[in-house]
């Protein structure tokens, strides 16, 4: 399906544009391309060049052009060959001199000069590069790396409903593991019933979503660390079993940890879940309009050290979710910046032990001045599967 062009985001962008005196962005990113344009490529041969005034353009393959005619807002689209028979360089040259071309009358251009990170094309196996003639090719573009993500921070409702309906295909997908989980199932086997189910359930989704891609981390019992690959640990009675979990619908994403039991808990993570809710919940209370991003990173790591999980966690507790996983805003102690309207964060306190073991709790929030709605119907904490 296609979605309306989002006219909100489109004036926001602009009036950024007219601040940073900037006469047209030229994005290659596919989330970039994706939310100037709506369009998520195949193969990250594609390109925007995105005027402040007038019609964008879109540029890509010829293979995508029935894809660019349902999906894209711009009817602007340049179409470059992927293979031509004439030309032995690889299709993102091709790209570089449409994007040249079309941006040749512009006196004031911006690019992506300091992307960090970047969501990947609908192929996701080969992720998108730069190279170095990219860059030459616009030798005085300003950067526009920094207007992108005060743009991108704050969400339109339609970048709402798009991440909530991410949120749902994560949830639904974790009350089928729910029903399934048994105990000696390897954590893989776990994985891929979660997995399975947004691929094949999510796609489609109430009409609503083309294409559901899933990605999960997951680990039971003692397999349950700060970050490492999922395994062949078998799923225990009495432990929890952790899924770190997104979904990517159509290139917007959810960004959540969830975690099922089989049988009572046993006590000592009984007593780790009652901390880590109680640490969680104060942090969703401090993530409203207004209030210090600083203070909330900082404060959760006071109270997780004075639980006896000092230095912990090594990954962030905050970050922005939208059509990366994982996106500014970073609340950080030693930075900056304040809770925005509009903006969707990924709340996720965690607590680990020496050797294995431990809990992360997290889901997605919309960011309002009476604080924060839960995107996901799924619970935090630990669920216990039935018996």
């Amino acid at each position: 399906m296609s979605w309306a062009r989002d006219d909100a985001k489109v004036h926001r962008v602009r009036e950024l544009m007219a601040e940073e005196e900037l006469d047209a962005l030229v994005v290659r990113a596919p989330d970039n391309v994706l939310y100037l344009t709506n369009f998520w490529g195949m193969k990250g041969y594609d390109a925007c060049v995105f005027p402040r005034e007038g019609e964008p353009l879109l540029i890509t393959i010829e293979a995508s052009e029935e894809d660019a005619a349902r999906m894209a807002w711009t009817e602007d689209v340049r179409l470059i060959r992927g293979y031509d028979s004439e030309d032995p360089r690889p299709p993102l040259a091709r790209t570089l001199d449409a994007a040249v071309e079309a941006a040749r009358d512009y006196e004031r251009v911006g690019l992506e000069l300091s992307l960090g990170t970047q969501a990947s094309d609908r192929m996701v196996g080969e992720p998108t590069t730069f190279t170095a003639a990219w860059f030459d090719a616009f030798p005085e573009a300003a950067d526009a790396t920094p207007l992108l993500v005060r743009a991108r921070s704050r969400k339109t409702e339609q970048e709402v409903e798009r991440l909530r309906l991410a949120s749902e295909i994560a949830a639904a997908a974790m009350e089928h593991v729910r029903g399934e989980l048994r105990v000696g199932m390897t954590e893989a086997q776990a994985a891929a019933l979660w997995q399975g189910f947004v691929h094949g359930e999510g796609t489609g989704w109430h009409g609503k979503v083309e294409l559901a891609l899933p990605f999960s981390l997951v680990w039971a019992g003692r397999g349950i660390k700060t970050f490492t690959a999922t395994g062949d640990l078998p799923v225990v009675e009495g432990e929890p079993v952790l899924f770190e979990i997104w979904v990517c619908a159509d290139g917007y994403w959810a960004d959540h940890t969830k975690n099922l039991v089989l049988g009572e808990l046993k006590p000592d993570y009984a007593r780790l879940e009652e901390t880590l809710v109680h640490v969680y919940t104060w942090a969703l209370s401090m993530a409203i309009h207004g209030q210090s991003m600083s203070e909330l990173d900082r404060k959760v790591r006071e109270m997780l050290a004075e639980a006896g999980f000092p230095g912990q966690p090594t990954h962030p507790i905050c970050h922005g979710v939208g059509a990366r996983a994982h996106e500014p805003p970073y609340p950080h102690q030693a930075g900056g910046g304040e809770f925005e309207d509009g903006m969707v964060l990924a709340v996720e306190p965690g607590a680990y032990w020496p050797g294995g073991g431990g809990l992360r709790v997290e889901d997605n929030f919309l960011v309002t001045g009476n604080g924060v709605e839960k995107l996901s119907p799924f619970p935090d904490g630990v669920v216990q599967c039935p018996s």
